[in-house]
């Protein structure tokens, strides 16, 4: 329900990588070129297994390259900003170090984050939505309703996204409206 009607606001792009890459058959230059258009980019994707899906996992590794993303005169996105929306199954207390998975979000993101700081990109607090296997319908109504308020904000040209920095969980910052 996160991704209904997002790409009906202005300045916000959706793309399915499993609907555009069905076969895993990634177009590179498509990408990048995709990439270069915004300044804010947005990973979301289920959480499964402590790591990115499958598609996206191949898709970091054949258009984040050394000599374009990072590396010598790889700094196509360099000043970018970059955040992964995650759902996952487990509750918030499950994240945690006392938890049942060990450690928290921020902590099984580390690489994710360091690939974006490797790029020159600078990271957002992850936007983590827990518990969506035991989740209400109306709790999932309402984190849409926080998501698109999100959406709403990042494309706003004036809004810095520096004003996010310091939190654990950019969720945390849209629960307050």
């Amino acid at each position: 329900m996160l991704i209904d009607g997002a790409d009906d606001i202005e300045g916000v792009t959706f793309h399915d990588l499993y609907e555009e890459y069905p076969d895993m058959d990634i177009d590179v230059k498509a990408e990048q070129e995709l990439l270069m258009k915004h300044e804010v980019i947005l990973f979301q994707y289920p959480f499964f297994l402590f790591g990115v899906p499958s598609l996206l996992k191949e898709w970091m590794d054949l258009v984040l390259v050394h000599g374009w993303a990072f590396g010598r005169n790889g700094n196509a996105l360099k000043g970018k900003w970059a955040c992964h929306v995650v759902t996952t199954g487990g509750s918030k207390t499950s994240y945690t170090k006392e938890g049942y998975n060990r450690f928290t979000m921020r902590e099984l993101l580390a690489p994710l984050e360091q690939a974006c700081c490797l790029c020159g990109m600078q990271f957002l607090p992850p936007y983590v939505i827990h518990g969506t296997n035991v989740m209400k319908p109306e709790r999932i109504q309402q984190h849409t309703k926080h998501y698109r308020s999100m959406l709403h904000l990042l494309a706003d040209k004036s809004f810095n996204p520096e004003n996010l920095q310091g939190l654990d969980n950019l969720i945390d910052q849209f629960r307050k409206g």
